[in-house]
């Protein structure tokens, strides 16, 4: 369960909740324009932009969960239970990419969304597992830059791209339905509610945010969904760094898992692992975990973009505490 957002204040940032029951070894991790990536089917690139987000690195290859490129181009995968489907065979004359591959393929050839909606139109997902104890997870991937905010899905009817005019996405079920399912709440407002029960009563709004009444406030995808959403349409906040920043972990704070809310049916509890904020303009990857809600920053333009090494900044999961006295 996860949650992604896309804002523009006067720049483009895209924040990430990682909701999971536990930790994958996670850390943020800066791979550099000479970086040898290699794909299973695909070749190798020995030239590419850089990227930075939060990966586990395996045998020397870090298999992203989220991140952004030099360009300011974001993507994040997000659990796809029982939906996704990646194909057995290749596709003759096409880049057959797997699952664990697509975000370095896509951050690390495109500079805008209008360019990876080219590239992934030619790009079936086939099911080559990492290793044999790795099998691919059931994932679809939001995609997001200044130029807009797309969905990618593998489903059994073939891959799909989906326009997202929300800026967001959650889990199950697929995206048109949760598109779809935005038009039983045209009815939310930020503004004082009107009086549309009846005249003859003369009842007025008894205080403020009855224009939200009905907003969802479970932790269900399709819910998250409709309350990132509106919260993120509606947005305001500073336009400066600092504010925008702000008001992103706001959002995302707004659709987090609590420990003891949610248990899964291994019972286990289902929390917010981490949240994470990307500056793409500036090249910044802010984050936060659930037991250090302080947050730490990494700037993709201080590291040496031009090298062959990946650079690891194991996560500060020790809460930060201010003193003021």
């Amino acid at each position: 369960m996860c949650t992604t957002i896309g804002i523009t204040t006067n720049d483009f940032y895209f924040g990430r909740n990682m909701d999971l029951e536990y930790c994958f070894g996670e850390r943020v991790v800066m791979m550099p324009r000479r970086f040898p990536l290699a794909f299973r089917r695909a070749g190798q690139l020995e030239s590419h932009y850089a990227i930075l987000g939060m990966a586990t690195v395996m045998q020397g290859y870090p298999l992203y969960a989220d991140g952004m490129n030099e360009k300011g181009l974001c993507m994040a995968g997000l659990n796809f239970p029982d939906n996704a489907h990646y194909f057995k065979k290749e596709v003759e004359g096409k880049h057959n990419v797997s699952p664990f591959e697509i975000i370095p393929w896509v951050l690390g050839q495109c500079a805008d969304v209008a360019e990876a909606r080219r590239l992934l139109a030619n790009t079936p997902l086939v099911d080559i597992p990492f290793s044999q104890q790795m099998p691919n997870a059931p994932l679809h991937w939001h995609i997001a830059g200044r130029d807009g905010s797309l969905v990618l899905e593998s489903t059994k009817e073939g891959i799909q791209l989906y326009d997202n005019p929300a800026g967001v996405l959650t889990n199950n079920p697929a995206f048109p339905y949760q598109l779809t399912s935005l038009g039983m709440y045209l009815n939310l407002t930020v503004e004082r509610p009107k009086n549309c029960f009846s005249e003859n009563l003369g009842v007025t709004p008894f205080g403020l945010g009855l224009g939200c009444h009905g907003l969802p406030g479970d932790f269900s995808p399709t819910s998250r969904f409709v309350k990132a959403a509106f919260l993120g349409q509606n947005s305001q906040c500073p336009k400066d760094e600092p504010g925008s920043v702000a008001q992103m972990f706001h959002l995302l704070d707004s659709v987090s898992m609590v420990r003891g809310s949610v248990i899964t049916p291994e019972k286990q509890w289902d929390i917010t692992t981490y949240s994470a904020c990307m500056s793409t303009t500036r090249g910044i990857y802010y984050y936060k975990t659930y037991t250090n809600n302080s947050l730490t920053a990494i700037d993709l333009h201080r590291e040496p973009l031009d090298s062959k090494e990946l650079r690891e900044f194991p996560l500060a999961t020790t809460q930060q505490v201010f003193w003021a006295n």
